[in-house]
């Protein structure tokens, strides 16, 4: 029989609604045949790669494309027209979810407009195809989960790894058992980066054809600062070809938001998306000096039930870890084995017989393309994707309590029946804080 703990895991969030079934009706069942029209919120790094992404499923019609950054709008256009789509051009993503033409929206906005755009869209009857992390507050992710099931949207989160083939074969070999007892995992990224890494930019007039006040929204006014915005176009005379506004904490949370959730992810994935008991971190910019603001070294340990779970971020130093070879990835070890999986392989070693080793095998490095087709099957037959908002949403507090643990330098105790911590001091900094007039209303 299982114990309440055990129920209370399997339950939606904390009054979110009614629970997700693996059919939702709507009456906007779309049939077979019929294109999907979607429209695309934010056009940066991610943006573009999402409506190439979506271009390669037939049954997407790209109909509407939106940025605050003309030659972002301009430059997705030309991609599209190239692939026999004919968009319509918006700057307000407003126009996007109040335009009952189209059926869905894919929001590849910074962090800090997911919560918004995704709540706002569910409420106009639109599906939604959202970027990770799913947010950058606590309360952010509680209030997507609410608005997907009170509205009854297919929502589906761009932890794409999820449909990967070496994840999925990383799922299989744990629950088959063949890992034995697990008690502990370890999730870990390394690089190097220039000591002045992206510089230190002094505030300026933002560029003409960008809307800085909208690109803000919600989070803080403030000056324009090239590293701030971070545009996606090396060539542009602010741009770094990265975008750096995952540096700020006003619009993300660093290398743990940012690499973090991936690396995370594939646990919570294979582990039924149990939440850590408690979590704490350390960390600083120990070795960069420019004007971003989250640490360039970070070390942070989850308790989980059954397990301990560390993640390091090393962007100083590119040694990779471990017998793998690689510079990033989630490590599984248990009593009869240990599991590597990163985008290029999956690794099982027993600790006896011979290990095995899937790698170099384009089927099982696909993606991005699997993930939308995944998400327009269940956009069309209401049935649950495979990224569902609210495994996203637990692979996004994760980290987010990693970070909350770090910047308050404290252990901190999690209480999932009430969706916050059980420490009083940091509970204010769970709940969203946004600039008026924006409103997060579910």
């Amino acid at each position: 029989m299982d114990t309440p703990k055990e129920i209370r895991r399997r339950d939606v969030l904390a009054s979110a609604g009614a629970v997700f079934t693996t059919s939702l009706f709507t009456g906007r069942v779309k049939g077979a045949n019929d294109r999907v029209a979607v429209g695309y919120i934010g056009l940066g790094a991610m943006g573009s790669g999402n409506v190439g992404y979506g271009m390669q499923v037939p049954e997407i019609q790209v109909a509407t494309l939106c940025d605050v950054y003309q030659p972002a709008l301009e430059k997705n256009e030309a991609a599209a027209k190239k692939k026999g789509h004919s968009p319509k051009l918006v700057k307000d993503f407003r126009e996007v979810i109040a335009d009952k033409s189209l059926d869905a929206v894919c929001i590849s906005t910074p962090d800090h407009w997911h919560a918004y755009m995704t709540v706002e869209a569910c409420k106009a009857g639109k599906d939604v195809y959202v970027e990770k992390p799913a947010c950058t507050y606590i309360e952010e992710g509680q209030k997507m989960v609410q608005a997907a099931r009170k509205y009854n949207r297919i929502v589906q989160a761009g932890t794409m790894q999820r449909s990967g083939g070496y994840f999925l074969k990383a799922k299989e070999i744990v629950k088959s058992g063949a890992l034995g007892d697990v008690t502990f995992l370890h999730a870990y990224q390394s690089g190097s980066t220039g000591k002045h890494r992206f510089g230190s930019p002094a505030d300026e007039p933002p560029p003409t054809d960008l809307d800085w006040d909208m690109w803000l929204g919600p989070a803080p006014k403030v000056a324009f600062n090239p590293n701030r915005w971070g545009v996606h176009d090396a060539g542009h005379p602010y741009g770094s070809g990265f975008p750096t506004f995952r540096y700020f904490w006003d619009y993300a949370g660093g290398a743990m938001t940012d690499w973090g959730v991936h690396l995370v992810d594939p646990m919570h994935q294979c582990f039924d998306e149990v939440m850590p008991v408690s979590i704490s971190a350390q960390g600083d910019k120990f070795y960069v000096d420019d004007n971003c603001e989250t640490p360039d070294t970070m070390l942070a340990t989850f308790r989980y039930p059954k397990y301990l779970m560390s993640y390091e971020s090393r962007t100083c130093n590119p040694m990779p870890l471990f017998d793998f070879g690689q510079g990033a990835g989630t490590v599984i070890g248990g009593t009869q084995g240990t599991l590597f999986v990163n985008r290029s392989k999956c690794q099982f070693v027993p600790v006896k017989g011979d290990q095995q080793i899937w790698e170099k095998d384009p089927q099982m490095s696909a993606m991005n393309v699997p993930h939308w087709k995944n998400w327009i099957a269940c956009v069309k037959s209401r049935e649950k994707p495979m990224s569902e908002i609210e495994t996203c949403v637990r692979s996004s507090t994760t980290c987010l309590l990693g970070n909350l643990a770090m910047r308050h330098k404290t252990l901190l105790d999690w209480d999932e029946a009430a969706w916050t911590v059980k420490q009083d001091a940091v509970k204010p900094f769970v709940k969203a804080k946004y600039r008026a007039p924006w409103k997060l209303e579910v």
